[in-house]
């Protein structure tokens, strides 16, 4: 019989480390949580020091109850959730089930067989520190939500919830949708000159290879030069009138190389990937989700089976450190050496410095080990396995090579008062760019001289309209949360996933677009709870939460500097926010059911149709986008509906029509 008890998370991560222990220790999984406050009330005690009321979660208690059960007989229990404070708190929660109090702490940061062996040599107690931070910050959540999301079913519509962090990120997203819509484009004009060295006439007619040959050489000898300057001021083209003047003036001028200047640019590796990073890149590079790539980071994590042995493939996914080991920092070097040669090995191991505060203990996300080539365990993984693990392991080994190298060639071109540019970039070493390419064509030019003439072969001239910004993406709405210090590396892709599936926002070819009833509250929360919505104040709480965990700040102190002001304004919220469920408005629209007019009113999914009868008639419909159903002979529109969190759009003459698509064209 086992001797020991040791309690993980999840199933998975329980197979790979019972492969790494003995007969002594008998692993289970936690299946996360075990503890929380009730769903059914806020379950925090304001009045009584913010006491929170912990209960075992429901879907637990069969869980907690098995565990109790393995428990009997053991000499000592090991508590190995992951290595953040979500972890921590799983540990303390699962610490009070048990009756015996023999009980200790193991930490690993990859799930390796030398990373688990030593981890249970070298146990340790739970720290407090990092559970009351997890814990301030829990009930933080649950103060904000459980107390407006009522005042959101009373003035909007039942079901509605409003989150601390997450009502900041649907505030980005509802502002840059309202400075889209409010912009109002610019024309301008850009003017490129397709120039040549000056050709000298031939003696005699080319023939056969030699014509072929100065063909190959005209051609080499094009390149394209930008406007930039009109009489030492920056080229400003409002209209194509003013293009067409300028055209026409410089087939007059003389285009002749004023200066020429050749630098060598060094482009320094990136830094490995912390969890923001890493979503960025993934959506970037491979247009995964941040919740697709967590989900896959933490298979990865967790333990994939490679013939026989079955281990963690890369470093705990959830970071906002930049260090390394020294393990791996010398493994790394010894394949670098190994695989590409000397000349692409610095002389010191590259140290990168994190941006943010960051948890010692903490390293960036990494292969476990290099020497796992991610062509060599290609089969062992399935097509999105396959392409993270590639992109952790390019990063990480890219981020201890040495920096590529360029030449870096600007030619400037004077017609008269106009000057030109243009520019070459030439790799002369690859460095990082090796193993981890960036995609960017190299350009040439051709050798020219200062105070040489060339030869005007045609003008391009170019309509041009300015831009609004972008809409946020998965990959730019981190970086923004990043940036602005809201929320954590957990936090990130759930916070867009609530998003999505509570209606407030929808995913379409790859941005983030806010609904009718995204933008409706966020301008409600912004009015009535400045302070909660203000990014500012958000990232601070941020802060304060870290400085809990660091033993700087007293946890209870911040949640009764936090509260009374969002009670006032909570208060005023109550009896002056705008009463949207009420603002019915009447349609032409007549009931099938009952013959009276059709409104239009407010749900949890946004508004819809509703019979003007209620609640006599409690027929209702979904509104009309208004765009026809593509099938041939239906006559129906596509009309909005809901499945799991997501939107589509389906004809409303369903089930007759069962024509469906995730896009309005």
């Amino acid at each position: 019989m086992a001797r020991f008890l040791v309690v993980v998370e999840s199933p998975a991560k329980a197979h790979t480390i019972n492969k790494f222990l003995g007969a002594d220790y008998e692993v289970a999984a936690s299946m996360g949580h075990i503890k929380d406050l009730p769903e059914n009330e806020m379950g925090v005690d304001i009045e009584n020091d913010f006491r929170p009321h912990y209960i075992i979660i429901p879907r637990s208690r069969k869980i907690v109850s098995k565990l109790r059960e393995k428990e009997k007989g053991k000499e000592k229990i090991f508590l190995a959730p992951d290595p953040d404070r979500e972890g921590e708190a799983i540990a303390f929660h699962l610490s009070q089930i048990f009756k015996n109090k023999n009980i200790f702490r193991v930490s690993f940061n990859e799930i390796t067989r030398e990373a688990v062996v030593e981890a249970f040599r070298n146990p340790d107690g739970i720290d407090l520190d990092k559970v009351k931070s997890q814990q301030a910050r829990r009930i933080l959540d649950r103060v904000v939500g459980y107390s407006i999301s009522p005042l959101l079913w009373r003035k909007v519509a039942r079901g509605l919830s409003a989150g601390r962090v997450q009502s900041v990120a649907l505030r980005f997203i509802v502002e840059r949708e309202e400075e889209i819509r409010t912009f109002q484009p610019e024309e301008y004009w850009t003017i490129a000159a397709e120039l040549r060295k000056a050709q000298s006439a031939p003696k005699d007619k080319p023939t056969g290879q030699a014509k072929r040959k100065a063909q190959r050489v005209n051609a080499e000898e094009k390149f394209v030069a930008e406007l930039r300057k009109i009489e030492d001021k920056k080229a400003e083209i409002k209209n194509e009138e003013a293009a067409n003047k300028i055209t026409e003036e410089l087939k007059k001028e003389k285009f002749i190389v004023s200066k020429i200047e050749k630098k060598q640019k060094k482009r320094n590796p990136y830094p490995p990937f912390t969890t923001s990073k890493l979503q960025q890149e993934a959506f970037n590079r491979l247009r995964f989700s941040a919740s697709q790539t967590m989900r896959i980071a933490q298979q990865l994590y967790e333990g994939i089976e490679i013939g026989e042995e079955r281990e963690g493939l890369i470093t705990y996914m959830r970071t906002d450190s930049v260090r390394c080991s020294e393990n791996a920092l010398v493994e790394v070097r010894n394949y670098i050496r190994k695989k590409f040669g000397q000349e692409y090995l610095p002389d010191a191991p590259q140290r990168y410095k994190s941006k943010v505060k960051t948890q010692g203990a903490h390293e960036c996300i990494r292969p476990t080990s290099v020497l796992r080539e991610p062509e060599q365990i290609k089969d062992f993984l399935d097509e999105q396995q396959y392409k993270l693990y590639k992109l952790i392991w390019d990063r990480f080994v890219a981020s201890q090579m040495k920096p590529a190298l360029f030449l870096s060639t600007g030619i400037e071109i004077i017609a008269g008062k106009y000057l030109f540019h243009a520019s070459a970039l030439k790799i002369v070493f690859l460095g990082f760019l090796l193993v981890y390419p960036e995609g960017k064509n190299e350009k040439g030019l051709p050798e020219l001289a200062e105070g040489e003439t060339l030869e005007l072969l045609k003008l391009d001239k170019s309509e041009h309209w300015t831009k609004p910004p972008a809409r946020y993406s998965d990959a730019s709405l981190v970086k923004v949360l990043e940036e602005r210090g809201i929320g954590r590396p957990s936090t990130y892709a759930p916070i867009i996933k609530v998003l999505i599936e509570r209606s407030y926002i929808q995913r379409k070819e790859g941005h983030l677009f806010p609904t009718e009833l995204g933008i409706t509250v966020a301008k409600l929360l912004i009015i009535h709870f400045p302070t909660i919505l203000d990014p500012e104040f958000t990232a601070k709480m941020e802060d304060d939460l870290d400085k809990v965990e660091q033993r700087e700040k007293d946890w209870l102190r911040m949640l009764k500097d936090f509260y009374q002001p969002f009670l006032e304004d909570l208060n005023r919220a109550r009896e002056n926010m705008r009463e949207v469920k009420k603002e019915v408005v009447v349609t032409n629209k007549i009931c099938e059911k009952c013959g009276r007019p059709m409104v239009i009113r407010w749900g949890r999914k946004g508004r819809f149709l509703a019979c003007s009868g209620f609640p006599e008639c409690k027929n209702t419909r979904p509104i009309s986008t208004g765009v026809k159903c593509p099938e041939e002979g239906c006559g129906g529109e596509l009309i909005e509906r809901y499945s799991k969190g997501r939107v589509f759009y389906g004809c409303s003459n369903y089930p007759k029509c069962k024509y469906t698509t995730r896009e309005l064209k």
